[in-house]
């Protein structure tokens, strides 16, 4: 017994060491900011206020690396194409990069027009507005960070900005429409992407896993497959991640995305055909086709969120700095010194490396079991539900977008782990009279047929005991909808992650509202 609790308290112990280091991280990184940012802006206007907003920034860059990165990799960590420590490293590398890269020269000083800067004629208040509007964003994904919930790191901050801007400008500052359109993101993203992610398992599961040589089909499909891929990243990445250095239409990026497909469906089937060679004819063999390409959409899905959302952290602050240093009109787009991205960059990483490990985690493995398949197919709705709702003008969130793609999936097997126990249910029902051998071994065959064999096999079934009743009753279809509800989906988290999206905008705008009271409350005498 001794023994037992001298092992608990070293492994508290360890885990208290742990925390530590993350936090004396953290801290270092927002000290190192403070100190840089105070030895090479000696001559600016208002230093201490541009020290703190980029103290902040570097906060708040932290907090979308802990939390918002997870969206990216987390698939491809659940179905163990990649340990959590490779896709740390990979989401590093890629966010950093597509941060630097791509992350553009000139930002919007309001995301997402939630406001209209015309109204705010004073340089002070937009800068406290703006500064409480990333206080709060940051302090509620930090909030959300610890309780294990993904949340939409832009409506974190268009909350804010939201808030903060009616506290200094009244309830006519806010631009409702948009408001609108955000807000109906919060349904249209997970459900675009929960549709697009169980359609693509289903055609998977239709083409390959339910076909008796899965080996021969995956020789087929696997290729398109891949090359369905190369089009949507390719096509995504042109639209999204480089949008700020190479800005085209639909049509260019889908053309070149198809150019990259078609010569990536040639070149990958040799391949495919090679490695088929060496594996089994089952689910499990098939599955390890799927690990490569898992590993080039997380490193794409973090080269884009690091040029798209890197403006979540470093648009505010790069607003605050442009007007600090200019003064006069509030200006609708802010130029972003390299110093402004750097910040976002390494907080990105170091927010990932420090406390991303929880959320991935979560994404990756607590909600439902994630294969390779299926962590293929939420990656491939991350980036075609971005493409089609990029066209359509629709605001989503790819927080929502890879979250609701995860559970698509979860409530497509759910759905077909019942009907095929009612299918099989069924069987047993028919054969209750029968030899428990031949039951059994008509089972065994039925499992193995190709969809359309099973159909032909429970249409001759029914055909044989057509006037007896052999099906569930109301009661026994709800009972085994149930138990495989609990075993496949988790529906704490379901409510969990839904309470968060929907308080997310409300939330963020309140405290940023008492956040810029405050601080006006402070400057005032």
């Amino acid at each position: 017994m001794e023994l037992e609790n001298l092992n608990q308290i070293e492994n508290k112990g360890a885990g208290m060491r742990t925390e530590l280091l993350r936090i004396g991280g953290a801290i270092l990184f927002l000290v190192g900011i403070m100190l840089f940012i105070g030895m090479t802006t000696a001559h600016t206007p208002n230093q201490t206020f541009l020290i703190v907003s980029a103290v902040i920034g570097g906060y708040m860059a932290l907090n979308i690396g802990a939390n918002d990165v997870a969206n990216n990799v987390g698939p491809a960590v659940g179905s163990q194409a990649l340990t959590l420590t490779g896709a740390i490293l990979i989401a590093m590398i890629f966010e950093s990069a597509g941060a630097l890269i791509a992350g553009g020269e000139v930002v919007s000083t309001i995301k997402k027009g939630i406001i209209d800067p015309s109204l705010i004629n004073d340089t002070d208040t937009f800068v406290w507005l703006m500064l409480a509007a990333l206080l709060a964003a940051a302090i509620w994904l930090n909030t959300a960070t610890f309780f294990g919930a993904p949340v939409s790191t832009t409506h974190s901050i268009v909350g804010g900005v939201l808030g903060a801007g009616i506290a200094a400008g009244g309830w006519n500052i806010a631009n409702w429409a948009v408001f609108g359109k955000i807000a109906a993101s919060w349904i249209i993203s997970p459900m675009l992407g929960g549709l697009i992610a169980a359609a693509f398992l289903y055609f998977i599961k239709r083409s390959m896993t339910y076909q008796e040589d899965m080996l021969a089909a995956a020789k087929k499909v696997v290729p398109l497959l891949i090359a369905i891929m190369a089009w949507a990243f390719s096509t995504y990445l042109i639209l999204k991640g480089l949008k700020k250095i190479w800005k085209v239409d639909f049509l260019t990026a889908g053309s070149v995305g198809f150019a990259f497909a078609l010569i990536l469906y040639f070149a990958v089937r040799p391949f495919i055909n090679k490695a088929a060679k060496s594996l089994e004819n089952n689910k499990f063999s098939v599955n390890k086709l799927f690990t490569i390409p898992l590993i080039f959409a997380a490193a794409l899905l973090s080269f884009a969120h690091g040029a798209n959302d890197v403006a979540n952290a470093v648009g505010p602050l790069a607003a605050i700095n442009d007007a600090l240093s200019h003064g006069g009109e509030i200006a609708k787009k802010a130029a972003i010194p390299i110093w402004v991205m750097l910040i976002g960059a390494l907080g990105l990483s170091l927010g990932l490396a420090l406390y991303g490990a929880k959320l991935i985690k979560t994404v990756g493995t607590e909600i439902t079991e994630l294969d390779k398949m299926r962590a293929f197919c939420v990656s491939m709705a991350a980036a075609i539900t971005v493409i089609i709702a990029s066209q359509l003008g629709l605001p989503v969130s790819s927080t929502h977008i890879a979250v609701g793609a995860i559970f698509g999936v979860g409530f497509l097997r759910e759905y077909l782990k019942r009907t095929d126990a009612k299918r099989l249910q069924e069987i047993r029902t028919h054969h209750e009279n029968l030899d428990p051998e031949k039951t059994e071994a008509f089972l065994k065959t039925f499992k193995k047929a190709s969809v359309a064999k099973k159909s032909v096999m429970l249409a001759e079934l029914k055909e044989q005991a057509k006037n007896s009743e052999t099906d569930f009753t109301k009661r026994e279809r709800k009972t085994l909808k149930k138990v495989y509800q609990k075993e496949l989906v988790k529906r704490s988290h379901v409510y969990k992650i839904a309470a968060a999206w929907i308080i997310t905008v409300p939330l963020s705008a309140l405290l940023a509202a008492m956040l810029y009271f405050t601080i006006r409350g402070i400057m005032i005498p």
